[in-house]
């Protein structure tokens, strides 16, 4: 068991952290991380900057003890030896769920891909980039992934090449941008980005592509790095910034750059996976599953009925910016009235929109008040001791259902901030809690077990797809803090690849100098929802929010839930009850 570092000494450090990783211009012993506007994805980010700090957490120590202080007393040492069998980085791995899913969508996929900006320093020289470059493609295996038969086959054989065998000269494009002003370039970055990605190659191990418009001795440049979506997503891009930083450190120091390796590797968690999904208490996951896929004919509240679902994705896309005066409370204020996260929030606010939405298109109310919704979770959970995923690169994105019953809702008392909205955020923070494993276990039984597979695809999906990516500063004008004016980590598809849902939700929130912003990406199929309809649901998702941010403002408001408490058959009325007795009694 490693030590425990000096408790004064893990305060200062988590008290500096804190501040960094949310953004907040200082954090005290007592504050609060998801009082802060933390979240899960952030908390694997804390994570991976104590470690580099010397401080051993995990993300459950982050999201249970949650205060500066409480996190410093259950701070641990790094281990000072290496594990006696270490796991598999390199060869042929097991496809995980959400690479099945993604072949399972039967349409090009080869420049699939997600992309960051970051600003570069002023004289950076070519080969110092390279060498950064390289550090991260030799540190991180996943960079190093190849699908020998190519994404075109019916069925991928991913193999994870050694150290060295990628080379980021043969992937750094630079292009002289001396006279290119601020304002440009956006546009010229994209189009640079636009042809980088046509020279992605699955079959070949071209995982990744590297822009760099060079400004010269006296300006930032720019850098774009695209990379295959097989082999990142939102959190690998957080680690991955990181080392861009601290990779420069070193070489400023004179220093060869040597990134922390993952303490679980890429090909580890495939094999774990694999073995995770044929487990007997993963099985007896299955009946629930199949239970919260059941068909609801309610539009949007049920299974996709077309086959393809088929977007014209130029057209069929809009984003939309929820301000600051709104996103600041809800996102930091909302989640604490229940004990909750910022994913309970978002999702009662879609919830709700979709219900009130659902009448306004004539399709009338449901006893239940049922409201499916097709889920993504980062997927990087602690399923046994010993896994430490904050380091570790790669597709990682869990997608399982989620049934929200919130009964009878009077959809206009929510829409003003009224009692329903706190009812229902109880109810879908519950809904949510229910879940074990948050959700992982839905891809493992569908894709990975051949007795519990058949009869989950047979249950279809979701009508809609929401996923929330986590917050992201965008204000930052120091090195290799990310540019202005680019999408951070959105998914880039191919033309001609089909939609998994009928209507798809990506959302994050931007850190920038307007202050904090939750931004949404609408994409839909137009061969199952026209444009109106879509933004008719955009604009009431937008409103229940703000009745979601408004109600967090009201006195007297929020409150346990069940699964706050130890006591087992509580209900929430039972809890609402005492709250009640006992406001009496002060």
């Amino acid at each position: 068991m490693p030590d425990a570092p000096s408790t004064a000494t893990a305060e200062d450090t988590l008290r500096a952290l804190f501040a960094e990783v949310l953004g907040v211009p200082e954090a005290g012993p007592d504050d609060s991380f998801t009082g802060l506007g933390g979240d899960s994805i952030l908390a694997i980010q804390l994570v991976s900057r104590a470690r580099l700090a010397g401080l051993v957490l995990s993300t459950r120590d982050v999201l249970r003890k949650d205060t500066v202080r409480a996190l410093a007393a259950a701070a641990r040492e790094p281990e000072r030896t290496a594990p006696a069998d270490p796991p598999q980085r390199t060869g042929r791995i097991t496809p995980t769920p959400i690479m099945h899913w993604l072949r399972e969508l039967g349409g090009p996929v080869d420049t699939y891909h997600q992309s960051l900006v970051v600003r570069t320093p002023a004289g950076l020289r070519q080969d110092a980039l390279e060498t950064i470059l390289q550090a991260l493609l030799d540190t991180h295996d996943a960079l190093r992934l190849r699908l020998p038969s190519g994404t075109a086959s019916a069925v991928w054989e991913p193999v994870i090449e050694p150290p060295g065998s990628v080379a980021a000269a043969g992937l750094l494009v630079r292009t002289d941008a001396r006279d290119v002003d601020d304002a440009a370039l956006p546009e010229v970055m994209k189009r640079h980005i636009a042809m980088a990605r046509g020279l992605l190659a699955p079959q070949d191990g071209v995982m990744v592509r590297a822009v760099w418009l060079d400004r010269g001795p006296g300006r930032q440049g720019r850098l774009a790095l695209l990379a295959h979506h097989l082999v990142v997503d939102g959190v690998s891009w957080r680690i991955l910034q990181d080392d861009l930083v601290t990779c420069w450190e070193a070489l400023s120091r004179g220093e060869e750059p040597r990134p922390e390796p993952a303490r679980t590797p890429f090909a580890h968690w495939s094999a774990v996976l694999a073995t995770e999904a044929g487990r007997g208490r993963r099985m007896a996951e299955a009946g629930a599953w199949q239970e919260t896929l059941r068909t609801d004919p309610a539009p949007l509240g049920g299974i996709c009925a077309l086959d393809r679902l088929a977007p014209e994705r130029a057209e069929c896309t809009f984003t939309v910016t929820l301000p600051s005066e709104v996103t600041v409370p809800l996102l930091t204020g909302a989640p604490s009235l229940v004990n909750g996260t910022v994913n309970d929030v978002l999702l009662t606010g879609l919830a709700l929109a979709v219900l009130a939405w659902r009448r306004g298109q004539g399709g009338g109310a449901d006893d239940e008040g049922a409201v499916l919704v097709d889920l993504e979770g980062h997927g990087r959970e602690e399923l046994t001791e010993g896994l430490d995923l904050s380091r570790t690169v790669g597709w990682f994105t869990s997608v399982y259902p989620v049934r929200f019953a919130l009964g009878a809702v009077d959809t206009d008392d929510a829409r003003s901030g009224g009692a329903a909205v706190g009812a229902a955020l109880r109810q879908v923070k519950e809904a949510l809690r229910a879940v074990p494993d948050k959700g992982i276990g839905h891809g493992l039984l569908r894709h990975l077990n051949s007795l519990t597979g058949p009869g989950l695809a047979a249950r279809g999906i979701p009508g809609i797809g929401f996923n929330y990516l986590g917050r992201f500063p965008m204000g930052d004008e120091a090195d290799w803090a990310a540019a202005p004016g680019h999408d951070f980590a959105l998914d880039s598809a191919d033309e001609g690849l089909p939609m998994a849902h009928a209507v798809e939700v990506n959302s994050a929130a931007h850190e920038g100098p307007g202050g904090l912003v939750l931004t949404a990406t609408w994409t839909w199929a137009d061969n199952a929802y026209r444009a109106e309809q879509v933004r008719a649901l955009a604009d009431e998702w937008f409103a229940m929010l703000t009745a979601v941010a408004a109600h967090a403002q009201r006195p007297g408001t929020g409150g346990l839930t069940p699964s706050d408490v130890s006591l087992s058959g509580i209900s929430q009325a039972d809890l609402d009850d005492f709250a009640s007795q006992l406001g009496e009694l002060l």
